[in-house]
């Protein structure tokens, strides 16, 4: 493919996302308070999109973690996304206090540890922004044109506007990494934006006609599903687009959410496009004996992967 065409493509993609405010609107950050904790200090801050069309969806101000390790003045940051797991309560706390199906510590000690900042949001219905049932918001936002994962993926490229807008962030360095509903948005943000230039997913590379083959639509939560998107998009060709950046993606081989037919579809389609970019050992699909949850193994090999591709000097032990 050429760039024209990934251009387009990602156009395509974008444009299934349903109505959402523009893609330029400055966002702001407010400091709510700094704290200095073991291994890293932590921001808390509320980011706030302002449109200025009059006929865009309202934005609500996103409450965010951002992490940045000590003694540093710049460094390379990966944009984290929280799970779903039914854990509304929970949001962007995921990335400092790791939730019981990933593995221990939170990313923020183990992304600090290595000289990695991490900037994580609360999205729709979770953490700071819950009390509301994901039903009533899918519903809302379906009658007003509006599509959850596209204003949930909106927020995240929002928030990857503000982190590659610090100063002491180096925007070169830049990943997107998280867990099952996290996985899935991290992929979608680096097939949509090129300033994300590794990726690393854990356990929700979903081939979404495998998925309906199995009759198995109900083990994703109603935030996934975009209308039309089945039609114009298999998961690979979504995944083709970040080729040829670097790519892990982590899967459990017991895992209901990802049948390993469609991950062995998934995974013969991008190693020919990466192949094709001459840059077959950017993609990385590796599958572990477990279900739905991050391992001991799991963890050393994303932290591998971030090292080398961040090019960050060292990585601890785990």
């Amino acid at each position: 493919m050429t760039r024209e065409n990934d251009a387009a493509r990602r156009g395509a993609l974008y444009a299934l996302l349903g109505r959402l405010p523009e893609r330029d609107a400055p966002v702001t950050c407010r400091v709510v308070d700094v704290q200095e904790r073991d291994a890293y200090i932590l921001e808390k801050l509320v980011l706030t999109v302002h449109s200025s069309d009059p006929d865009a969806p309202r934005c609500e101000p996103m409450p965010a973690y951002f992490t940045r390790p000590k003694g540093l003045t710049r460094y390379p940051a990966v944009l984290f996304s929280h799970s779903h797991g039914g854990q509304y309560h929970l949001g962007k706390d995921e990335l400092l206090d790791a939730c019981p199906y990933m593995f221990k510590p939170g990313y923020a000690d183990a992304l600090a540890g290595m000289g990695i900042a991490a900037l994580a949001i609360d999205h729709w219905c979770f953490g700071e922004r819950s009390g509301r049932s994901e039903t009533s918001c899918f519903k809302t936002m379906l009658w007003d044109g509006e599509v959850m994962w596209g204003r949930m993926v909106y927020d995240s490229l929002k928030a990857l506007d503000y982190l590659c807008a610090r100063q002491d962030v180096d925007a070169a360095r830049i990943g997107a990494l998280g867990m099952s509903m996290g996985s899935t948005m991290s992929w979608w943000v680096a097939a949509l934006d090129e300033r994300v230039k590794v990726c690393a997913d854990i356990n929700c590379l979903t081939d979404f006609d495998e998925i309906v083959r199995e009759d198995g639509l109900d083990r994703h939560g109603v935030y996934y599903f975009v209308p039309g998107l089945r039609r114009a998009f298999t998961t690979a060709q979504i995944n083709a687009l970040i080729a040829p950046r670097a790519h892990l993606s982590t899967v459990g081989l017991y895992d209901a959410l990802t049948p390993m037919a469609g991950v062995d579809r998934i995974e013969s389609e991008l190693q020919q496009i990466y192949s094709e970019h001459g840059v077959p050992e950017r993609l990385s699909i590796r599958r572990y004996p477990v279900g739905h949850r991050e391992t001991a193994e799991m963890r050393a090999d994303i932290l591998s992967f971030l090292s080398e591709h961040l090019q960050v000097d060292a990585f601890p032990a785990v």
